[in-house]
């Protein structure tokens, strides 16, 4: 482990979201993968960063606070990383609770879907499956529909559930009316925060992800990603000098399901510890 390398993965999960680990397991997962810093960006929440900045103190690895907003344009689902937002900004928290809200109506009418379909699970079954109690700042989400799925003999393993049911294109999903890009880059730059535009490659539109630069006008844009091969890794970085944009790296780790690892492990990319002060300025 050489942690004088300094490198940081600015995109990671927790059980505060849809992710298997504790936040507290994520930063002790990047020490042992000798990260310098780590970014916790749970779905439309900040409760798990606290918990994870104490780990981060006690191991000496720096925590990025973040979030990862889910929103909607051209038709399709799009995210954006908030980092170094304002945690206790009660507008920004109260923003977050109506996601949400959004999240949960989306999870009802899936789960109908999924019924409709025949396959025979409840959202009752999807919370106990976390195995504690929901928070009333937490949220479930498709991989945890998708785990119970795999349970009860639906899907062959989380990628399978998603490809025939859960993904965006697969015959149970849902969606519910989102706020646009442009609107979650004002509200985490009104956090004190940086907007970052995340995996462009997953949404197979680069004309969509340019507007999308053009119009919200995030800080950055994630290059590295663990769903982006060579190609989609240069053609971000030259989108990225083209409009002058922060150039991030996040393995999306949300723990393994399974035996296997959703996204990619902790670390499997990352960036210099440098970027952190590009993001803290937001420029």
């Amino acid at each position: 482990m050489n942690h004088a390398e300094g490198r940081c993965d600015l995109h990671t999960h927790t059980l505060a979201s849809d992710g298997m680990q504790s936040p507290a397991d994520n930063v002790r997962l990047a020490y042992e993968k000798g990260l310098s810093a780590v970014a916790i960006t749970d779905h439309d929440t900040v409760v798990g960063i606290p918990e994870a900045t104490e780990e981060g103190e006690r191991c000496g690895v720096t925590v990025v606070p973040g979030v990862e907003i889910s929103t909607r344009a051209g038709g399709k689902d799009i995210h954006v990383l908030g980092y170094y937002v304002n945690c206790t900004n009660e507008e920004f928290l109260k923003r977050l609770a109506d996601l949400r809200n959004t999240r949960e109506e989306r999870n009802v009418k899936m789960i109908a879907r999924l019924q409709e379909l025949g396959v025979q699970i409840t959202l009752e079954e999807v919370i106990a499956g976390l195995g504690r109690e929901l928070r009333p700042d937490e949220t479930v989400g498709r991989p945890h529909m998708a785990d119970v799925m795999v349970k009860k003999g639906y899907a062959q393993d989380m990628r399978d559930a998603f490809n025939r049911y859960l993904g965006e294109d697969a015959p149970a999903y849902v969606s519910v009316p989102r706020i646009s890009p442009q609107e979650a880059c004002n509200w985490i730059r009104e956090a004190g925060g940086a907007p970052v535009l995340a995996h462009p490659g997953i949404y197979g539109d680069d004309r969509l992800v340019r507007e999308i630069l053009e119009q919200a006008q995030p800080a950055g844009i994630e290059v590295f990603h663990s769903d982006h091969g060579k190609a989609e890794e240069e053609r971000y970085q030259a989108m990225a000098d083209e409009y002058g944009l922060i150039v991030t790296a996040g393995s999306d780790f949300h723990g393994a399901r399974q035996g296997v690892i959703f996204h990619g492990d902790i670390g499997s990319r990352s960036v210099p510890v440098s970027v952190l002060d590009q993001l803290k300025r937001g420029v």
